[in-house]
């Protein structure tokens, strides 16, 4: 019944024209394949006339190829499939010809080429399928053709390492991401092609930098860039900073020698490239945010402070800043000041963050601390350990260690007999007074 129904349309005396010998059983699903088609693209009619159907050659060539790549006989689906993509292909761009055909291809070339000849022929046919996805309109995931053109130069072609290389750079600069396997192919060729007459060794070391900055729990790039680097990782500092040198504007060069020497905790080298970025770019936060780091490493606090204060400004809703600059009051026992920054760091942001709460308990621990274990002092302690409270109930990562703190200064609060020979009952309010306590403006209940 289906062959008559396509004989009287034609399609059957279209096939024998083109003399597409194949199996009975497998004409057959081309038979169906092509007639689901042409539902689809409105021959909803089985009857429709001989003209009408000759009108749809396209579905039939796209049908032959789909059946053919569906049933896996690649074969007959690399013949079938260059007129699709040649002629037809703008047409069928939902069932994703190109993927196909390239799925065609690679088998041709890892399963029937035999000769070096002929896996040269289908490597240029591949590169050549590429091109035409990639500059075909509306075609679905076209990075994916645009990342794998460098891979197939690479691994399939005996193109020069420079062809290989550029191939790489060029499809980077057309992506917003890029995998991490293929910049680690990148890396791959600079490494193995290092010589004294080029920057190949530079240029790998920046790949794996930039893996181990976007990556950091993966160590492996930090294991690839001691095996580039060697032992001496000064040593590429100083080439990094002879790379600046020669030309002090550029502030690619003055980055990448900070990035260096910050990796390599050289810190006090790093002052002077993350300075000249700072001023050469004062907008550009990340400068200020390393330059920042860098002077709490080397504890230059007042740079330090004026660098988190130069982050505020540029970004005030950055709760981190906050907390940072409050930390660095804390280390200068400037407790008031560092309480303050806690508190306009959690207002920075509605979401709860439990460790400005923590530190500021610290700070009062450490007021009392340093104060003496008088019953005033051990108010103080209470009030640190209803903070501590506090910041364990709002269930952050710092709760096991504020529960730890409860625990701990358990001894150090007021007892009942220090209320008893104080005549002070429960629920009674004490102001938190002293003479190192003027700054804490603080109030605890009586148990």
């Amino acid at each position: 019944m289906l062959q008559l129904t396509l004989a009287k349309s034609g399609l059957l005396d279209k096939i024998d024209n083109h003399n597409w010998r194949i199996k009975l059983k497998t004409k057959k699903n081309i038979m169906i394949s092509v007639l689901l088609l042409l539902l689809l693209f409105g021959a909803t009619n089985i009857g429709a006339t001989t003209k009408t159907v000759q009108t749809d050659s396209s579905v039939i060539a796209f049908s032959l190829f789909y059946e053919a790549f569906r049933t896996k006989d690649f074969n007959f689906a690399y013949e079938k499939g260059w007129p699709v993509i040649n002629k037809y292909v703008e047409k069928f761009l939902q069932y994703k010809p190109f993927d196909k055909m390239d799925k065609v291809i690679t088998h041709m070339h890892d399963s029937v080429a035999t000769t070096d000849e002929e896996r040269q022929k289908y490597a240029d046919e591949l590169l050549i399928l590429f091109d035409k996805a990639i500059e075909t309109p509306n075609v679905k995931s076209p990075e994916n053709f645009i990342i794998r053109k460098p891979y197939i130069i690479e691994i399939w072609t005996d193109a020069p390492v420079e062809e290989k290389i550029s191939a790489y750079l060029e499809a980077f600069g057309k992506l917003e991401t890029v995998n991490s396997f293929y910049r680690n192919r990148l890396g791959q060729l600079y490494e193995k092609n290092i010589s004294d007459e080029n920057d190949y060794k530079l240029k790998a070391i920046d790949v794996y930098s930039e893996l181990a900055e976007l990556e950091p729990e993966n160590d492996l790039w930090n294991q690839i860039l001691i095996r580039i680097i060697g032992d001496n990782p000064e040593e590429l500092a100083d080439v990094r900073k002879r790379s600046w040198d020669l030309d002090r504007e550029d502030t690619g060069k003055a980055y990448a020698y900070a990035e260096t020497c910050i990796r390599f905790q050289f810190f006090e080298r790093a002052v002077e490239p993350l300075v000249f970025l700072t001023q050469k770019s004062p907008e550009v936060i990340n400068y200020w945010r390393k330059l920042a780091t860098v002077y709490t490493r080397l504890d230059q606090n007042d740079n330090s402070i004026n660098a988190y204060k130069t982050l505020i400004e540029l970004e005030p809703e950055n709760r981190e800043n906050y907390y940072n600059l409050a930390l660095i009051y804390k280390n200068l026992e400037q407790l008031s000041v560092s309480r303050s920054y806690l508190q306009k760091g959690s207002n920075a942001s509605e979401e709860p963050w439990d460790l400005p709460v923590y530190l500021e308990a610290q700070l009062y621990e450490q007021a009392a601390r340093d104060c003496g274990f008088e019953f005033e002092d051990r108010l103080v302690y209470l009030l640190a350990v209803n903070t501590y409270r506090k910041a364990a109930n709002i269930g952050g990562p710092n709760s096991a260690a504020a529960r730890e703190r409860i625990n701990a200064l358990s001894s150090s609060v007021p007892q009942q007999e220090d209320y008893f020979f104080r005549k002070l009952t429960s629920g009674t309010v004490l102001k938190i007074e002293g003479r190192c306590y003027g700054w804490i403006n603080r109030t605890v209940t009586v148990p």
